[in-house]
């Protein structure tokens, strides 16, 4: 099945920003997460394949690529290495396909690099937006403590393979064509050990649960990804280990919603309040701060608190906590309220049209539309 385009599965049109196209993948990620979703074999689908898009169009190397030459700009198994056609270029593209048909490019192979590993770990807004240290535990391999990651007794080292002298490809006659292949007996490494290690089987290597501290930077956001070298698997018979990616995801706030650097709230304010003005207190992330309330505010105003909001991962001023006015309505009256509120009213209709400028123009423009269409 071909895959959707990129932009497609984040929303977004082909001239988005990264900040768009951040706050789309922080959307879906939070709407589609595994832990969110368990069991819930779409959801975990779609959840990736936002993923994929993300680290795609949020590297601009790589959505250069995208939008050039589309999937096989980015596709390893296009033969590009993910970066289109920078790297290498055309004759690395060749070499790989006509190289073993014909001996070329055979060289001297060793043990593979362990994996890289990715992790996402999923944090409160406060410690997003403050920095923190959080313990996470990986199931990974490690290197074997017995043998010390060389794979054979008593510190014996892996030696050159004899049955492909150490290259990592052998080499078939097959008429008139040489086909060089991996080897079967080294596995590709070059290299095999001749007493393997009791406790690793000769890999150099053991399945554990590693625990590793990870320091958080102030202002990380949701897409942001942390690199701990090193801290991937294991490679065989002592190569060198893989890198972590411990991927950022900013749960839900029970109050703020972030965009970008900035925070927003809803403030929900009496409708005396609004009408005669008064004084609040409004939380932010450092503590509560008085917020003035003018008279005859009306629900929806936004209020702007400066430097209230978020400071960048990567420096720079912090951002605004914007606090959207919301007219609460009362509830649970008894009848003596319910009467003084008829008396108000009535008042307020004896005031004629200025005390309720956008009510009265609504009413006559729809009393317009109605003559209009008659």
């Amino acid at each position: 099945m071909s895959k959707r385009d990129y932009y497609e599965v984040l929303g977004l049109e082909r001239g988005a920003s990264q900040r768009e196209i951040k706050k789309a993948y922080r959307r879906l990620a939070m709407k589609y997460h595994p832990d969110r979703n368990p069991d819930d074999e779409e959801a975990n689908a779609m959840f990736k394949e936002a993923k994929e898009a993300y680290e795609v169009l949020g590297d601009e190397e790589k959505r250069a690529a995208y939008d050039q030459f589309g999937h096989a700009g980015v596709d390893g198994q296009a033969g590009m290495g993910g970066g289109g056609f920078g790297g290498g270029g055309f004759g690395d593209i060749f070499g790989d396909i006509f190289g073993d048909i014909f001996g070329g490019g055979s060289r001297r192979r060793g043990p593979a690099r362990g994996a890289d590993l990715r992790y996402t770990l999923e944090l409160d807004l406060e410690k997003a937006v403050h920095g923190t240290e959080e313990k996470i535990r990986v199931p990974t391999w490690v290197a074997c403590g017995t043998c010390d990651g060389s794979g054979g007794r008593k510190g014996e080292r892996p030696v050159a393979c004899e049955t492909c002298a150490g290259m990592g490809q052998v080499r078939m006659q097959q008429g008139f064509f040489t086909i060089q292949q991996t080897c079967p007996a080294c596995g590709g490494s070059g290299s095999t050990v001749k007493n393997p290690c009791g406790s690793c089987h000769g890999q150099g290597r053991v399945q554990e649960t590693k625990t590793l501290n990870v320091e958080i930077p102030p202002g990380v956001d949701t897409g942001d990804r942390i690199r701990l070298s090193g801290e991937g698997e294991a490679g065989p018979q002592g190569a060198p280990a893989g890198d972590l990616y411990v991927q950022v995801l900013v749960k839900e706030h029970p109050i703020f919603t972030r965009d970008g650097e900035d925070l927003h709230c809803d403030v929900p304010v009496s409708f005396v309040d609004a009408a005669l003005g008064g004084e609040l207190e409004v939380p932010t992330l450092e503590g509560k701060v008085k917020l003035k309330v003018p008279p005859e505010t009306q629900s929806g105003k936004m209020f702007r608190l400066r430097g209230k909001g978020v400071k960048p991962v990567r420096g720079g001023p912090p951002g605004d906590l914007l606090c959207k006015v919301e007219v609460e309505t009362p509830v649970n009256l008894n009848q003596e309220q319910k009467d003084l509120l008829r008396q108000f009213q009535e008042s307020l209709e004896d005031g004629g049209k200025r005390h309720n400028p956008r009510r009265s123009s609504w009413f006559d423009g729809v009393k317009r539309f109605f003559e209009n269409t008659g």
